[in-house]
């Protein structure tokens, strides 16, 4: 198998014109993303005077990604760097009365620990010893306790032994015997024999305790009763849990006794608890699981013992990402996507909805996915992360802007605007979509496009900033990307209109954005090109295999036979349950009639097959597969496999990110022609 270099692809990608140049580019580079800073886990302080929240960055010496926590004065914006140094630094988290903040740290070397620190003084206490990273830290109401989950080493099954070892003999490894359902991790890998539980420490330092046990995974967030005598939890403890491992309950556990009680009881998944402010009663995130490939996250309240629930968010038909009491206990602070945007709205108990907070940013930086987070103070002031298409995550409170991480850098460049374009599918339905279009180009000039897919599928896209697009429109190529059905943030039924029909219809709505692109005058219908990751390689590879419309194209980690991605992937029982209505054996051809690797016979577009090589969530043989079909047919192919990536973990190490921008963009350089005029 002959795989070509990311370095090579690199090297045949950069413009004549930059290397001519005498001083530094003002368009985007790949040099630029290790600049690039991020806003992400804002967390305001109980008074409301100051945010403590985790900067990242990348250091270009060591090629990854950095996390310090910083403290922004709410008045006058002052900033200051709280955690920094060596290490990863995280989930910073005040104490109840503000004095203290604890967060978890690597900065002392080997797994990362949970610090405390005096605010007023500057003094710090490693709090823990541990041999794995803490999670989902929780303060107790009386600030005298943290309680946090960890994974807590189990053993696995054995079956035979290795005969006697001669003293100084070198041997082999012994046999691994792997027993579990999900048995590795995209991100993760093999998973080690264990569990997660819930662990609690005095906030002053000392041995933690145990408080959950079992081969069961307990997970954050915790929630503490206002007496501190009880957690609340999600945790799906059926006996049968790997194989339906969508059936989580929230429950309390007596944090003295350990006796735990079930809170819910019904078949799907509920979690994420938050006791309103008098202690009477638990709201909940969670909903009826049916086996539809996507339903809304509901928003539920009961009281403290289980009983009396009810959804507050039925009728909002959108899908509640987290929610926090306000302190008055008759609404709650929420967020939710809504057409492509990120907002927190407050929610009454009667389901009254008002929104508090737009324009939320975060998450990845390649992409323009829809993400970012908020918290609040107890007089309701909310922070968050915001920006737009052309500025990553900042820190904004109740609407200003607190924070400026990049406007050094983007000061130097022109970036590529960002456009929505109106766009109707061939069933009348509006589809969002946006164009990204080259810096300076001249309006009435056609250019080169790439319809760009996004992932999930059941995920978005919105005006946010994406390096990956930059990069693309800093080359000379145009950027269309758009939500077709089965996108969230349009509510259920329009994201549920490609349930057990995916691949299908949202075919049909990004060609309708295609023709929308050549109509408006910016796409050259001579020079169209096609890319997308995970789901949309999925629908990249799709797409080639039903047309010719495209010079190019580029699948990204995509699923290439849903019969061996279902039964290879991480969570092997996803596939089988959710996107399908039987399993792989008892009806093969629904799996097969879905499957891009069914099309690869009508395939003439030169396609590159892109993917990490630690990928297990659309594993390595899926790419390995769509390679090989394309040589054995002769259509222009290569592999290009980017070194210990993951699938999450595709673009988290900087230089990859820019090599695989710079790959894709070097194939399609290579079945591009000239720009012409439009003809509108």
């Amino acid at each position: 198998m002959r795989l070509v270099p990311l370095a090579l692809l690199l090297s045949t990608a950069i413009p004549a014109a930059a290397l001519a140049q005498d001083g530094p580019s003002r368009l985007f580079t790949g040099s630029d993303l290790f600049s690039l800073e991020q806003a992400s886990d804002p967390q305001i302080s109980p008074d409301g005077s100051k945010v403590a929240y985790v900067r990242q960055s990348a250091d270009i010496m060591t090629d990854r990604g950095r996390a310090t926590i910083w403290l922004v004065d709410v008045k006058t914006g002052k900033q200051t760097p709280l955690v920094a140094g060596t290490g990863s630094h995280r989930q910073p988290r005040w104490s109840p009365d503000g004095t203290r903040l604890a967060y978890v740290s690597s900065g002392e070397g080997g797994a990362p620990q949970l610090f405390v620190r005096w605010i007023a003084t500057g003094a710090t206490a490693r709090v823990t010893g541990l041999p794995d990273s803490p999670q989902g830290i929780t303060w107790s109401p009386d600030g005298t306790q943290i309680a946090y989950t960890m994974t807590v080493p189990g053993e696995g099954m054995s079956l035979g032994s290795q005969p006697p070892k001669p003293e100084g003999a070198k041997w082999a490894e012994p046999l691994e015997v792997i027993d579990r359902v999900t048995y590795r991790a995209d991100g993760g890998g093999y998973l080690k024999p264990g569990s997660d539980h819930i662990f609690i420490v005095s906030a002053d330092g000392g041995a933690p305790r145990q408080v959950t046990f079992g081969k069961f995974d307990d997970a954050g967030p915790l929630a503490w009763s206002n007496d501190g005598r009880t957690l609340f939890f999600g945790s799906n403890r059926r006996k049968d849990w790997e194989r339906e491992p969508n059936d989580s309950e929230i429950y309390a556990v007596d944090v003295t006794s350990g006796t735990l009680t079930p809170l819910t009881r019904r078949y799907g998944p509920d979690a994420a608890p938050v006791l309103s402010p008098d202690g009477t009663r638990i709201a909940y995130l969670g909903f009826d699981d049916t086996h539809r490939s996507f339903q809304n996250t509901q928003l539920y309240v009961m009281n403290r013992d289980g009983t009396g629930s009810r959804s507050l968010t039925a009728a909002l038909d959108k899908s509640i990402e987290s929610a926090v009491w306000a302190k008055d206990g008759r609404s709650l602070f929420v967020s939710y996507d809504d057409h492509g945007r990120k907002q927190v709205a407050r929610l009454g108990l009667d389901g009254k909805v008002s929104t508090v907070a737009t324009g939320l940013t975060g998450g990845g930086l390649d992409r323009p996915y829809t993400g970012g987070d908020f918290s609040v103070s107890a007089s309701g002031t909310i922070a968050y992360t915001g920006g737009d298409a052309l500025h990553p995550a900042d820190i904004y409170v109740n609407g200003q802007r607190l924070t400026r991480l990049n406007d050094n850098l983007l000061a130097a460049k022109t970036l590529a605007p960002v456009t929505p374009l109106a766009v109707t599918a061939p069933d009348g339905r509006k589809i969002d979509a946006w164009l990204v279009t080259p810096p300076g180009v001249k309006p009435g000039t056609r250019v080169p496009t790439i319809l760009e897919i996004h992932g999930g599928p059941h995920t978005a896209y919105g005006p946010s900033f994406s390096t990956d697009y930059q990069l693309y429109a800093a080359h000379g190529y145009a950027v269309l990307y758009a939500n077709p059905r089965g996108s969230t943030s349009y509510g259920e039924e329009f994201a549920d209109l490609i349930d057990k029909k995916y691949p299908g219809d949202d075919y049909g709505d990004l060609m309708s954005a295609v023709d929308a692109a050549i109509a408006a005058g910016v796409a050259d219908p001579d020079n169209l090109f096609v890319t997308g990751g995970s789901g949309g390689g999925v629908l990249t590879a799709w797409i080639v295999g039903k047309n010719d419309r495209f010079k190019g194209a580029a699948t990204q980690k995509p699923v290439i036979n849903w019969i061996s991605e279902a039964l290879t992937m991480d969570a092997t029982g996803f596939t089988s349950r959710y996107w399908f209505a039987k399993q792989p054996w008892e009806d093969p051809m629904s799996y097969w009639s879905r499957s891009p690797l069914s099309l690869v016979g009508n395939v003439k577009t030169p396609t590159l097959v892109v993917v990490g090589s630690e990928d297990y969530r659309t594993p390595v043989s899926e790419s390995e597969q769509y390679y090989a079909a394309l040589q054995i047919r002769g259509v222009p192919t290569a592999l290009v496999k980017v070194p210990g990536a993951s699938h999450g973990g595709f673009t988290a190490r900087p230089s990859q990110s820019a090599a695989k921008a710079a790959a894709i963009l070097a194939w399609f350089d290579r079945y591009r022609t000239g720009a012409k005029p439009a003809d509108k």
